[in-house]
């Protein structure tokens, strides 16, 4: 990201630091967790003693710090001496940029240095280097799994790579390799000197050995059968290539072997378009992936489209060298149908005896708009046009001149004349293909779709459901899956693995793993099941009772569907009352106004009505909670109410779809349950760790954990805003309860803009804000302390952006925690959570039952930081959950950034403890909750923002004009997100 675009603080401080001085250090050396499952866990801890499973868990719990504290609410009282005394003295942090005792990587002490003068951004983001591993985990059972990955013997040959230049310029990846096999074919006898090279299908072409020139151009000619609309087209291009580098795999070799720290990007890059050439040729490429419908029989999606079965497959530096990564993969593609039977799957009716309405025109064009097709009606000649449009007349209206004296012809009488092709369907449009200013018409029926067009438009719920199915494999059939696809792409037989001698293993790799043993967590001390270790990722609430239980004396209930009867919602309401009872809530029975009937498309008059009513009721007092009742297919109706409720009326609603309220089943209800005590403030469960105080680091000392994450609008949306929520842990010994913020920011921009801000304030001078001082600030409220340590999960950011985003938040954290006192700089730990990854691990022994949990997947807490890990840097796979179906996906962390000086098994354990704190359900999740949490909150502000349509003023469907689009635009260009109201805010809404 340019630096420019980073807004300036009026602040001077130094962002970065030394490592916390030793008494801080000593502090947190933590001695090595016994835990082994078999009881609660014990630590050397006052006089903790072991216990088997059978024996309850102790009651000597530590000192417990108590929860709340004197409120303050103005900052800059932020830093007063806290109301509760803390276990270790905090120190203040030099903020020296100390570069001159650092090592070779500009690291300081054991850590990581970052140094930089305001904006804390290094002249070049190579003078940062991420954490180093400082070791290897010890918890846990240990056991063997394999990873689909596979050993790739790296070349002993010189790389060499090549400018290419091809002139005029082509924008098609697909005809720019085309034009190279080209000239491969014409020329690699001769001036190419027999060499085979690999082409990136952009500007570098790769060699193994030199070519017999510095610098030669080419001339090749290529028949473009694409859109010529008199036929097809012979181009010539200009081909010059030139010498530009030599890969330096001695590099590559040290960086494998954990000597260097920095990746030879360029080698790696040289090795993957390598081993992707020969797929590339064969099969269609899309993104990192390769499809064909000769894999797997395509499988119909509906509505014109199918799915077709491919693989990934990637080159990625790992501990056993360099390795093959290679999993299975499914992707839409549009059916090659002919046109009119696509148009009659896509509109779900019968096209040829009646006449389309403007809504079906509209529907189609937006489906063919870009798609190739190719003509029939021409015998063999199977000319290719992309469609650019359809006519808004039928084909018999439709007339076109043929000279240059404006002869005006019919098309009916044009495809009589010209090739004896009598249109049958002249009610029906026709295709527009080539430009707008010269268009040309194509009959329907004179068309098909060309085979191996990826669709990237949305699907539809039917399509998804359709798409996992195909997607959905057991773990042995997607391991034996991905060694049959090795298998058929032959790497030993690959002519240019061969020419640039690189060798693949057959054999999934095998991995030492470690099963991680479940937490224990603790319940209200008045159930029956005070306490719970969980069996295989799960649990349930039979005999528990939520450790915090909120009351909920206010409340009312919106039935929005037709089909629901009064007395069937009368009934729910009492079955959900009761269960939150008997799960530890005070609910009051009756609600206080009755149940109100209203039509979805008045969900605004009808939320505004009951709010109202409720309030004369109750003499002023707010409602607490708002249920209600929806339709199973709602259309927009779910996200107007969230977005009325939540930043309108400030009430916390908890929606119920129509097919729960008629099969009631306990479990449903019970997870309904859990929802409503988070979103009411109240904790489920918290772990017995935590109230013991047992959690190495978290429990020395106050410490807030954060969760960030970044939505991006789907595909095709070009200009909606992505959404970036930020939630952090409000309670602290238990880190359970999180508040959650959200700020719009520009298209697709990954770093969060809002983490800290500044503005001129005409009567304030320079005014500071931003997500994580808010939020640092609410965690002093409700705990009566600052926090002195900060743990930051941040999801979904990819390996190509990871110092981007590390330089920017981490400059952000800083900046905001020394806004609300000099020299407040509490360590840091900056862990980034990846779910979209190809890496997959499998059972030794898929019929060893014990290793396997009842979907055939690895235990939940099974976790590898070896082998397939990075070769220096401190990343670990975590699969924290259990398999439902399909294949477990593990989650890879990837710790950045570490002044707290986590060991292997501190880092891993806190992340799979906290995977069984999710407030929604009793299991196991399979990511860390606050990362899961930033992902919620993120998705719910997607329904606050105000279609484009909505002029100012305008109507928003109920009758009542809207004031959604009247909010300025802000300086970014973005519309800012309407405010949460402060009593959402605190609590945990997005859940």
């Amino acid at each position: 990201m340019p630096i420019r675009q980073m807004k300036d603080s009026s602040e001077q401080h130094l962002v970065i630091k030394t490592h916390l001085q030793n008494t801080m250090n000593q502090s947190q050396k933590q001695p090595k967790t016994a835990q082994n499952g078999k009881g609660p866990p014990h630590q050397e801890l006052q006089n903790s003693k072991p216990h088997n499973q059978t024996s309850p868990p102790t009651k000597n719990r530590g000192r417990r710090r108590g929860r709340g504290g004197r409120k303050s609410d103005q900052n800059d009282v932020f830093m007063r001496p806290s109301s509760r005394p803390c276990t270790v003295a905090h120190k203040p942090v030099n903020q020296v940029c100390d570069l001159v005792g650092s090592n070779a990587n500009g690291a300081v002490g054991n850590g990581r240095s970052l140094c930089a003068t305001e904006m804390g951004f290094p002249t070049s983001s190579k003078s940062l280097s991420f954490a180093p591993r400082p070791g290897y985990g010890q918890v846990g059972t240990k056991c063997i799994v394999k990873a689909n990955h596979f050993f790739a013997e790296l070349p002993d040959k010189d790389l060499n790579q090549y400018d290419v230049t091809i002139t005029p310029e082509v924008a098609s990846r697909t005809v720019n390799r085309a034009i190279m096999a080209e000239l491969v074919r014409l020329y690699k006898e001769s001036d190419l000197g027999m060499r085979l090279p690999a082409y990136d299908g952009r500007k570098s072409l790769y060699t193994a050995g030199e070519l017999p020139f510095v610098w030669k151009e080419f001339k090749i000619k290529l028949v473009d059968e694409l859109d010529g609309i008199n036929g097809p087209k012979v181009r010539e291009y200009k081909v010059v290539i030139k010498f530009a580098a030599r890969a330096n795999m001695h590099h590559l070799g040290q960086f494998l072997a954990g000597k260097r720290a920095d990746a030879p990007q360029e080698a790696l890059q040289i090795l993957d378009i390598v081993l992707r050439e020969l797929s590339t040729k064969r099969y269609c490429p899309i993104g990192r992936s390769f499809f064909s419908p000769s894999i797997r029989t395509p499988q119909r999606l509906g509505d014109g489209l199918e799915s077709w079965c491919g693989f990934y497959q990637s080159i990625r530096p790992t501990q056993m060298g360099l390795s093959l990564n290679i999993d299975m993969a499914s992707a839409a593609f549009i059916e090659p149908l002919p046109v009119i039977e696509f148009v009659a799957q896509l509109l779900g009716k019968d096209v040829l005896s009646r006449t389309l309405s403007d809504s079906d025109r509209v529907k189609i064009k937006k489906a063919l708009r870009g798609v190739k097709v190719e003509v029939t009606h021409r015998g063999t000649v199977r000319r290719k046009y992309r469609v650019s449009g359809l006519t808004s007349q039928p084909t018999r209206e439709l007339v076109f001149p043929v000279d240059d004296n404006s002869t005006m012809k019919s098309v009916v009488e044009y495809f009589q004349e010209m090739y004896g092709f009598t249109i049958q369907h002249t009610h029906l449009p026709c295709l527009q293909v080539g430009n707008q200013k010269k268009a040309n018409y194509l009959p329907m029926e004179a068309c098909k779709i060309v085979e191996g067009q990826r669709y990237t438009k949305r699907l539809n719920e039917r399509q998804i459901t359709a798409l996992l199915k195909v997607t959905c494999q057991r773990p042995r059939d997607r391991e034996n899956d991905i060694l049959q696809t090795v298998q058929q792409n032959a790497y030993d037989q690959d002519l240019y693995a061969k020419e640039f001698g690189i060798k693949i293993s057959e054999k999934l790799a095998s991995v030492e793993a470690r099963i991680l043993p479940a937490p224990w967590l603790k319940y209200h001390e008045n159930g029956k099941e005070k306490d719970c270790l969980p069996q295989v990722g799960q649990w349930n609430m039979m005999n528990k009772k939520m450790i915090n239980g909120m009351t909920v004396s206010r409340w009312a209930c919106i039935n929005f569907s037709r089909s629901v009867q009064e007395s069937v919602a009368r009934g729910f309401c009492n079955e959900l009352a009761q269960m939150c009872q008997v799960s530890g809530m005070e609910f009051n029975p009756e609600p206080v106004i009755p149940i109100h009937n209203a039509r979805p498309d008045q969900v605004e008059k009808a939320l505004k009505h009951v709010y109202h009513s409720s309030m004369s009721k109750t003499k002023g007092k707010e409602l607490e909670l708002l249920l209600a009742i929806l339709p199973d297919n709602n259309g927009s109706l779910y996200g107007d109410l969230k977005r009325i409720c939540e930043t309108d009326l400030g009430i916390i609603s908890q929606c119920c779809l129509t097919k729960h309220v008629f099969k009631i089943s306990k479990q449903y209800l019970a997870n309904v349950s859990l929802k409503i005590n988070v979103k009411m403030g109240g904790r489920n469960t918290v772990l017995l760790d935590a109230i013991s105080c047992r959690i190495p680091l978290v429990s020395d000392i106050p410490t807030i954990i954060f969760g960030a994450d970044v939505t991006h609008p789907e595909n095709g949306e070009d200009s909606s805003p992505s959404i970036a929520a930020v939630v952090a842990s409000q309670d602290w010994p238990e880190v359970t309860k999180y508040a959650g913020l959200v700020c719009a920011q520009a298209h697709r921009q990954e770093l969060i803009q809002d983490l800290y801000k500044t503005w001129h304030d005409p009567v304030r001078g320079t005014v500071s804000g931003g997500m994580i001082r808010d939020l640092l600030i609410s965690f002093r409220k409700a705990t009566g302390q600052k926090p002195l340590r900060i743990i930051f999960y941040r999801d979904g950011v990819s390996e190509g952006q990871f110092y981007q985003v590390l330089l920017y938040e981490l400059d952000a954290i800083r900046k905001a925690c020394a806004s609300l006192e000099p020299n407040y700089q509490p360590p840091v730990t900056f862990i980034i959570v990846q779910k979209r990854h190809h890496t997959r691990l499998f059972a030794n022994n898929h019929r060893d039952r014990s290793s396997t949990d009842r979907s055939g997947n690895i235990l939940p807490g099974t976790v590898v930081d070896s082998k397939i890990c990075h070769p220096t840097e401190f990343d670990f796979y975590l699969c924290s959950h259990a398999g439902i179906q399909g294949t477990s996906r593990p989650a890879h962390y990837h710790v950045l950034w570490d002044e707290n000086n986590f060991t292997a098994d501190g880092i891993q354990s806190l992340t799979n403890n906290l995977c069984y704190t999710y407030a929604r359900c009793t299991r196991s999740v399979s990511v860390v909750p606050p990362a899961y949490y930033a992902h919620l909150a993120a998705f719910r502000a997607r329904f606050y923002m105000e279609p484009d349509m909505q002029e100012n003023g305008s109507t928003d469907g109920s009758g009542h004009t809207s004031t959604k689009s009247t909010r300025a635009v802000g300086e970014s260009g973005v519309r800012p997100l309407p405010a949460l109201k402060e009593n959402v805010k605190r609590v945990m809404f997005y859940c």
